[in-house]
């Protein structure tokens, strides 16, 4: 099973994104996902799979850190 973490969108370069996840970038394909900067996302072995609305993917954040402290 792969579980993907949201990182928000930091720049666009032509089809190539920059996704921010909690200070460590990586660049990653839109593929065909419309994306804007700011934006978060959903990322699969380097290419942005979902645009997540910013509740869900805080919420999301939240969940992962909590379970980063269980550890």
């Amino acid at each position: 099973m792969c579980v993907a973490a949201p990182g928000r969108v930091t720049e666009i370069n032509g089809n190539t994104a920059v996704v921010d996840y909690d200070g460590n970038k990586i660049n990653a394909d839109k593929g065909i996902v419309n994306v804007n900067v700011g934006d978060y996302v959903l990322v699969h072995a380097g290419l942005i799979i979902q645009v997540l609305p910013e509740d869900e993917a805080q919420n999301m954040i939240d969940i992962f850190s909590e379970l980063e402290e269980l550890s």
